[in-house]
């Protein structure tokens, strides 16, 4: 018998070797289940006043809405980066049973607003802590073009 190299990629454990020159290779295949994850739009509203979070199916069915006052009780603390973070918890855990793992996320200021309210970066932040994938980030805010005639006059507003 002459001996002869035979490269193998595969699991020792896994391999039996026979004295007739031949080489068995035992398949076991490790069956998991997986779980199908699904994306979701994430609309996120903020004013300086209060944060409202509305999730919605690509179809654009609700699924989930948490706003500031559902957080807190105290009305100043609606649009506070610290209850936004509340927000984004309640919503994860609604989510996370309906298998959703991704966003694309919308995010809209109070028209005319150069940029949008504090609980915005502290929303995104958390859910991608939480282990949410943020797929794609929009600004949805509204901008006035020209609109309807100012108050105050000709000669506009006089001190």
């Amino acid at each position: 018998m002459s001996e002869k190299e035979v490269k193998i990629k595969a699991d020792p454990e896994k391999i039996e070797v026979t004295t007739d020159e031949s080489v068995e290779i035992k398949k076991t295949t490790d069956k998991k289940k997986e779980k199908k994850s699904y994306e979701a739009i994430l609309n996120i509203y903020t004013s300086y006043n209060n944060t409202i979070v509305h999730v919605t199916d690509m179809a654009g069915k609700t699924i989930s809405k948490v706003t500031g006052g559902m957080v807190t009780k105290h009305g100043r603390l609606k649009a506070n980066p610290t209850i936004a973070m509340f927000i984004a918890k309640r919503i994860s855990e609604n989510v996370k049973e309906l298998g959703i793992k991704s966003f694309y996320v919308k995010i809209r200021a109070k028209t005319g607003n150069p940029a949008p309210g504090p609980g915005t970066s502290s929303i995104m932040k958390s859910l991608s802590r939480e282990g949410f994938k943020i797929l794609n980030i929009l600004d949805t805010t509204r901008i006035p073009r020209g609109g309807p005639k100012k108050k105050g006059g000709r000669r506009g507003r006089r001190p």
